[in-house]
């Protein structure tokens, strides 16, 4: 069955494009993921601040190798993007990623954590701006959606910092080990005008 419309994107523009590293300020870039973070990848999910977060957990290097490789894959099929945040020593400190990337809509959601030791620097908002300006400059989405439990502050803070405006709450939307979680929901366009950050 034919659509009215046509995709905003056409399929192949994220593939075409290899995976960029992106230059986040002097001192953080943020790369595509390496085997040999998999030491990284296994602390960050055994972190229970970030676990607190997620569904899935790590058990073993194996496992961590297989998350990292599934990136490559995940490019290439335009669903999901991930980026390592790296300091200037090329050592991970984070994550930044587009998930549910729609070409037919132009849109994806916004992701981040970053380990412990980098937090209160400002690095999740630098780097997700980064991954923001590219998002709507050279991929050319129309939406970035960012969402994250009401019981998360810190996300909210950030999600605040780049601009993207509250949308609403999901009730009871997000299962974590610890129950039934609201989301807040917060999206920004690329046709918004972007707001200066204080990092």
């Amino acid at each position: 069955m034919p659509h009215l419309v046509s995709p905003a994107l056409p399929a192949g523009s994220l593939r075409v494009l290899e995976q960029p590293r992106l230059v986040v300020d002097d001192r953080t870039t943020l790369r595509p993921w390496r085997d040999g973070d998999a030491e990284t990848v296994m602390a960050a999910f055994d972190c229970a601040d970030i676990q607190r977060w997620h569904v899935r957990r790590m058990d073993s290097p194996a496992e961590a190798r297989a998350w990292i490789s599934a990136w490559a894959m995940r490019w290439d099929e335009e669903t999901d993007a991930s980026w390592a945040i790296v300091d200037g020593g090329d050592r991970p400190i984070g994550q930044a990623g587009l998930r549910t990337v729609s070409l037919f809509e132009a849109t994806a959601g916004l992701s981040y954590w970053v380990l412990p030791a980098a937090r209160g620097a400002g690095v999740a908002v630098r780097a997700t701006q980064a991954l923001t300006r590219w998002a709507f400059g050279v991929a050319g989405l129309h939406r970035l959606a960012l969402d994250h439990s009401t019981a998360n502050p810190a996300s909210c803070r950030v999600a605040t910092k780049l601009g993207f405006g509250v949308e609403g709450t999901a009730r009871g939307v997000a299962r974590h080990a610890d129950g039934w979680h609201d989301m807040h929901l917060h999206a920004r366009l690329r046709t918004d005008e972007a707001r200066p950050s204080s990092g």
